[in-house]
């Protein structure tokens, strides 16, 4: 998979604009609401939607598999603390957050990873801290596409192999996470107003 990104990152660059997520949005306001201080961000890319947070007085670690993802970041006076290297190997550091933020992560994993990586994000939450996931749903217009390679897991184009949730296979990994709420969201391509929004679910968790 880090051939993938870094490929990706080198070609298109800042693929997905600036603007935050609409899941980063709500994600932001959760926090704040929570009073949340200190967040992790798997897979932050290059930070479109770590600023936000910053913006709101959170402050914010990441982790991202692309090394040309983290030089645009830091290209962004990104000035934080980012970890080099693939979710699997978390943890990083021996810190807990009182939050963790993972955005179109999760279904890249296999069954396996994600299983590993649930619990490691768990694992790095302070007692009562709040995690939030935002997935591909399998009401996406990809879901079916490409090659099956298990149950709701295809790989939708070379190298690209995407696990679609639903509202059972959630509870079935989530389960014993503290999880909280399943909700739909419809993300927009904000930058590339053609492109047809996304079906996502955002998932929280408290420990």
């Amino acid at each position: 998979m880090a051939e993938f990104w870094e490929a990706s990152f080198i070609e298109n660059q800042r693929m997905w604009g600036f603007e935050p997520a609409d899941s980063a949005i709500l994600a932001k306001d959760f926090f704040l609401e929570h009073n949340v201080k200190d967040i992790l961000i798997p897979g932050i890319g290059y930070g479109r939607n770590a600023k936000i947070f910053l913006d709101n007085g959170i402050d914010v670690t990441g982790i991202e598999i692309s090394k040309t993802a983290i030089d645009l970041a830091r290209q962004s006076d990104l000035n934080i603390n980012i970890y080099h290297g693939s979710v699997n190997d978390m943890p990083f550091d021996d810190k807990v957050y009182d939050g963790i933020f993972c955005y179109a992560l999760l279904h890249l994993l296999s069954k396996a990873e994600r299983s590993k990586f649930i619990e490691a994000c768990y694992n790095q939450l302070k007692p009562e801290g709040y995690m939030i996931f935002t997935t591909i749903s399998k009401d996406a217009p990809m879901f079916g596409k490409g090659k099956q390679l298990d149950k709701d897991y295809f790989e939708i184009m070379d190298g690209l192999k995407m696990f679609f949730y639903d509202a059972e296979s959630i509870e079935e990994e989530f389960g014993k996470y503290g999880l909280m709420e399943i909700s739909e969201i419809i993300e927009p391509h904000k930058n590339a107003e053609n492109k047809p929004p996304f079906k996502f679910l955002m998932i929280k968790c408290q420990k």
